[in-house]
């Protein structure tokens, strides 16, 4: 089950131009709501992140052999 989403207050001092720049990047129609996308996209990139770095943790620990057929590494 989702929790209630809790909304606060927060005063912050922030480029006006990035801002600006990031919610036309963003397509939001306020600086509110570029900042909460900003925000949902790193916070997915660094679950995407974790999710690499286990892959590639259980690679390596599989002692699988990596051949180079190509000899390009």
């Amino acid at each position: 089950m989702k929790s209630a989403i809790k909304k606060v207050h927060k005063h912050v001092r922030l480029d006006g131009g990035k801002l600006k720049r990031v919610q036309k990047a963003l397509g939001a129609r306020t600086e509110t709501e570029a900042i909460e996308r900003a925000l949902d996209r790193v916070l997915s990139e660094q679950e995407k992140d974790e999710i690499v770095r286990k892959a590639n943790e259980r690679f390596f620990q599989s002692g699988a052999k990596i051949e180079d057929v190509f000899e390009k590494l």
